[in-house]
């Protein structure tokens, strides 16, 4: 076996769940984006998300008080945003303004829409039991909308340590699941 021991600290690079993606919250006074690539899908339907922030983070406590959020999945044309977005801390700063870009408003929840972005999924909050110990939300998607015009969507995913891998070709197999 060429196997050798790897580094607990590291494991979440090699299993990585899915695109790295940008969540928007809203309160009365501000808007926020951060990048978010701690997420896991739990269940079909309702759709349920789940997701880790750190109670550091701006979005939590705008997420803990309003309750809803936007899931807004980029591609790798606005990269250097969805990094520098990750870099950037939001309490002081309008993040949208300052990465060029541009919120459009939601159909069922008050966090917005990001227009570079392929898809969107508007959430509210299931389930908060989880955020106490582990930051753990859990976000039932009540709305979603992509843009049907880009075929094969080229997505960004987090590999650590500033390293990400860009979704390529697909691939269709025979399955049974309806």
């Amino acid at each position: 076996m060429s196997k050798k021991p790897f580094p607990l600290a590291k494991v979440y690079t090699l299993i990585e769940p899915g695109p790295v993606v940008l969540l928007t919250t809203a309160n009365a006074e501000q808007m926020n984006v951060m990048t978010l690539s701690w997420k896991t899908m739990l269940e079909f339907e309702p759709p349920l998300i789940g997701c880790v922030i750190s109670n550091r983070n701006t979005s939590y406590d705008m997420l803990m008080s309003s309750r809803q959020c936007v899931i807004n999945v980029p591609t790798v044309d606005i990269a250097k945003q969805v990094v520098g977005i990750g870099n950037t801390h939001g309490a002081k700063i309008d993040k949208f303004r300052k990465f060029d870009l541009t919120p459009s408003p939601a159909e069922c929840v008050n966090a917005p829409l990001i227009d570079e972005c392929f898809a969107s999924l508007e959430c509210r909050l299931a389930d908060k039991s989880m955020v106490p110990k582990y930051g753990f939300f859990v976000l039932e998607v009540v709305k979603a909308w992509v843009d049907r015009t880009l075929k094969n969507p080229r997505t960004l995913h987090h590999r650590g340590y500033g390293s990400f891998m860009v979704a390529g070709e697909t691939i269709k197999l025979r399955s049974k699941m309806m």
